[in-house]
């Protein structure tokens, strides 16, 4: 049976909770996990990039000149993509890169970022997460008390404005509540902060 300790904002142990072993002792899948994480790399990029065909480019409506008797080469326009300031071709278009991912591969994911967090001991789970007062001191005071040297994710069942006030201005830390969690922050972040609550929220959703 997979337990993890119990922990305050202080670092102290409180207990030890024993975690579902249906979720936290399956065995990851790195290749769900990859295809989730391309997915999500690829659902960032905005898509937006354009260039012109020949069609597209202001002006060349005129021939720049007659099409025998001069001994030059024929042309019908200056905005053919082979002249200066033409067209261009098969150049990038607008278009979407999200890609389609089955809902079961990404639940696998999502449970794989999770096992992986358990299995390197990035994983601490708090009682309850309060912070009183909306100043980033107040934030940094319980990273230090939990020995977090590097940065967090820290999933909670509800926001408040203390909490958000308090963590917006930390580099490589991330607040979000249980329904919002992913596989890509999951990955990105160093350590996964957990309340009760949350975990509860997560695992009843997961299995």
């Amino acid at each position: 049976m997979p337990t993890v300790d119990l922990l305050d904002i202080e670092g102290n142990k409180l207990n030890k909770i024993k975690l579902n072993p249906a979720l936290w002792e399956i065995k990851p899948n790195d290749q769900a996990l990859h295809d989730a994480l391309i997915n999500s790399l690829a659902s960032l990029r905005q898509g937006t990039h354009k260039t012109k065909t020949r069609g597209e480019v202001r002006g060349g409506g005129r021939k720049p000149w007659r099409q025998k008797g001069l001994g030059r080469a024929r042309h019908g326009s200056i905005r053919s993509p082979i002249w200066k300031g033409g067209g261009v071709v098969f150049g990038p278009q607008p278009r979407n890169y999200k890609l389609k991912l089955n809902k079961n591969v990404y639940l696998l994911a999502l449970k794989s970022a999770l096992v992986y967090k358990y299995i390197n001991k990035e994983l601490l789970l708090l009682d309850k997460f309060i912070v009183d007062q909306p100043k980033t001191k107040v934030m940094i005071k319980i990273i230090n008390n939990l020995k977090i040297d590097k940065g967090a994710l820290i999933i909670v069942k509800e926001l408040n404005d203390n909490l958000i006030l308090a963590s917006r201005n930390l580099n490589n830390f991330k607040v979000i509540t249980a329904p919002e969690i992913n596989p890509y922050d999951l990955s990105h972040y160093h350590h996964l902060i957990l309340t009760e609550e949350a975990l509860s929220l997560i695992e009843k959703r997961l299995i």
